[in-house]
């Protein structure tokens, strides 16, 4: 007997894990709050510091377009829910103030024709008190995947808004290279330099959905 008790201590044991019930899925998170981007009022932009042949000094060179979509869902804790969470851009519609510019944007830089638009996916919200106020302003960062040209790496974003009912308007920014993305700095005739650093700019206008 005293042989055979490791195996059938070990055919208990199996015995015991076979019954033991796999742990239950968690239920999805409950949305407390979201805010859509409305319709009209966003903007997003890139800035990017270059200098022109024939001018003395540095120039931004800035790219806007209004086609912007998105939302941020939070649950009853004010944590973020990712999978509601997030901002798409449309790259093809971006405008500068020289179409020879937006022409090397969309079709060398960022090749729209491949990939039309960015998305960033919020993935955590940082300095956000939990129970959100009806009114006044917030400084509080955004955190999750930014994609580019089909590259995602994970970004930051400083965001300062401004909260009046149901309504949410602000500005959020972020700064990157051009390496992070795997894009190539431009090198074309009339261009004399630019800086390695690309800044992302997002002025919104969002509504709070009521249930």
């Amino acid at each position: 007997m005293l042989k055979l008790f490791p195996i059938v201590a070990f055919a208990s044991s199996a015995m015991a894990a076979t019954l033991t019930p796999p742990p239950k899925p968690q239920p999805p998170a409950q949305v407390a709050t979201r805010f859509v981007a409305d319709t009209e009022g966003n903007t997003a932009r890139y800035r990017i510091r270059e200098r022109l042949v024939g001018k003395e000094l540095d120039n931004d060179a800035i790219g806007e377009t209004s086609i912007v979509s998105g939302a941020i869902a939070l649950d009853k804790s004010g944590k973020i829910i990712p999978t509601e969470s997030g901002f798409t851009v449309d790259l093809a519609s971006l405008k500068s103030d020289q179409d020879r510019r937006d022409g090397f944007v969309r079709r060398r830089l960022l090749v729209t024709d491949t990939f039309p638009s960015t998305r960033f996916q919020v993935t955590e919200v940082k300095g956000l008190p939990s129970k959100l106020p009806t009114s006044g302003t917030q400084e509080f960062q955004l955190i999750g995947n930014l994609t580019v040209k089909g590259v995602t790496r994970p970004t930051i974003w400083n965001v300062k808004a401004t909260v009046a009912g149901n309504k949410l308007t602000g500005s959020a920014a972020t700064k990157f290279t051009f390496a992070d993305f795997q894009l190539t700095q431009p090198k074309v005739p009339v261009l004399l330099s630019v800086v390695d650093t690309i800044a992302l700019e997002y002025d919104f206008a969002m509504t709070r959905q009521t249930k």
